[in-house]
């Protein structure tokens, strides 16, 4: 029996520029939404369509010179692929910064959190 590989550890890139990160989460709502009924089954019987929400959460090092300047991040393309290459490569278009927060601690780098939104994913 053949082993299978899986999907470890990956490279970002912010506009074609490949940052050293931490963590990246994407996370997806999709606007659908339950539409509760009073009816006997005291169940909802369907959903409705909204608005899709994509959310991006990347914890990243901050180099001593040469930092991107996170707060004026708008349009951005992030993408993201396999560090041993093969595998998908994920692009979040339109990535504009939410919010920006630093962490410090006594044995760790120090690292910037971001959370970002974006209008689309696609596979390339």
């Amino acid at each position: 029996m053949a082993l299978t590989e899986y999907e470890g550890a990956i490279v970002l890139e912010v506009d074609g520029v490949e940052i050293e990160c931490d963590s990246f989460e994407p996370t997806i709502k999709t606007g659908r939404k339950p539409v509760k009924t009073m009816n006997s089954t005291g169940r909802s019987k369907g959903f409705s369509r909204g608005i899709e929400e994509i959310t991006l959460k990347v914890s990243v090092l901050i180099p001593l010179t040469g930092d991107i300047n996170w707060e004026d991040i708008e349009g951005a393309k992030l993408t993201r692929y396999p560090q041993g290459g093969g595998g998908k490569r994920v692009s979040f278009l339109d990535c504009y910064t939410v919010e920006v927060g630093e962490k410090y601690k006594v044995d760790n780098e120090a690292m910037r959190d971001l959370t970002m939104n974006s209008t689309r994913k696609i596979e390339e």
